[in-house]
C-alpha cells in the first residue's frame, strides 16, 4: 500500500521542541516537503528537502527548524525548536517524484503549542 503516515505532533510549551517523522511505504521517497496549515489559514511550505539532501525553509522557521532524511528507513524528519504559539497547525508531508506516486500527502499530525 502506497502511503505516507506522519507521527510525533503532540502539545509543546512554547520554547519547547518536537519531532515530527514520515513514513513512506510502498515506494521509494523523493523529494520531501514538510507543510502545516492553521485554521483559517492556507497551507503553506515549512521544509522540503530532496533527494540530494538539498534543503529549503520557509523564513518563519529558518533557525529554528531542521529537515532530514533516512533513505534506508524511507522516512523523513522534522525536528522543531524553539516552538512558537504560531507554529501551531496541522502539519502534513509531501512526496513529489517523477515515478508513481507523483504527488502524495500523508494524513496530517497537529501541533499544539501553548503554555
Amino acid at each position: 500500500q502506497v502511503q505516507l503516515v506522519e507521527s510525533g505532533g503532540g502539545l509543546a510549551q512554547p520554547g519547547g521542541s518536537l519531532r515530527l517523522s514520515c513514513a513512506a511505504s510502498g515506494f521509494s521517497i523523493n523529494t520531501m516537503g514538510w507543510y502545516r496549515q492553521a485554521p483559517g489559514k492556507q497551507r503553506e511550505l515549512v521544509a522540503a528537502i530532496t533527494s540530494g539532501a538539498s534543503t529549503n525553509y520557509a523564513d518563519s522557521v529558518k533557525g529554528r527548524f531542521t529537515i532530514s532524511r533516512d533513505n534506508s528507513k524511507n522516512t523523513v524528519y522534522l525536528q522543531m525548536n524553539s516552538l512558537k504559539p504560531e507554529d501551531t497547525a496541522v502539519y502534513y508531508c509531501r512526496h513529489s517524484g517523477i515515478r508513481y506516486p507523483y504527488d502524495l500527502w500523508g494524513q496530517g499530525t497537529q501541533v499544539t503549542v501553548s503554555s
